[in-house]
């Protein structure tokens, strides 16, 4: 098997009953639940599961199940937290790898590290990026009748392998008009030495609660 960057990087969502049970994971409340890999997660806010699919990759000997969950106001998308989580469909095949993340660009402020959860190595990125409504990968959403606002948002990437077997990606972002306070949308603004005023207060907030969900991370190693 070709070594796994997988497809986590890639969105794509089919057509596919939007129920999490079946696949072994669930939501109760604001905690995320997955039993494979076995996992748990305390969400920063209350979401509401909008897409789910499941593709399989027989070339890579994986599948990748894939869901959307969102929190809207008024039918126009806030905030969207996509977790994917491959699994190695034949045992015999290759553990699965990927490169550390990294930022769309350097230039503008974005945070980065690695902490260690039940022995495992997790990999996690903050930066500023823009929400693209044309995308392919958000029209099941837009079919919906939700509205995705072209704007930037900051988003928050968790990435972890679990033994070779399985490899989780999380992308949490939320509209910067989101805040409740007047936020720039010069992209100059955010840059690394130039970020000050209600950009930097922004940021800093969205990261205390990306990292408060990073530290609610348990994961069981069987």
């Amino acid at each position: 098997m070709r070594k796994i960057l997988i497809l986590l990087m890639v969105l794509l969502f089919f057509a596919c009953g939007p129920t999490t049970k079946e696949k072994g994971l669930e939501i109760d409340g604001k905690k995320l639940i997955s039993r494979k890999p076995p996992f748990t997660l305390i969400f920063p806010t209350g979401f509401q599961l909008a897409h789910s699919s499941t593709v399989e990759y027989p070339k890579e000997s994986s599948l990748t199940r894939s869901y959307f969950f969102i929190k809207e106001k008024e039918k126009q998308i806030e905030e969207m937290l996509i977790i994917q989580i491959a699994d190695k469909t034949n045992p015999q095949a290759e553990a699965m790898t990927s490169p550390p993340l990294k930022p769309e660009t350097t230039k503008r402020m974005y945070s980065n590290g690695k902490m260690k959860k039940g022995g495992l190595e997790v990999d996690y990125l903050i930066q500023l990026m823009a929400w693209n409504p044309d995308a392919p990968s958000l029209q099941p959403i837009m079919n919906k009748g939700l509205i995705i606002p072209p704007h930037w948002a900051l988003q928050g990437q968790i990435l972890f392998l679990y033994q070779g077997e399985h490899a989780v990606f999380f992308r949490y972002s939320k509209d910067i008009n989101s805040f409740g306070i007047k936020i720039s949308e010069k992209g100059d603004d955010w840059e690394k030495g130039m970020i000050s005023g209600n950009e930097k207060r922004v940021y800093e907030t969205f990261q205390k609660t990306f990292m408060q969900m990073m530290d609610s991370i348990q994961i069981k190693v069987q």
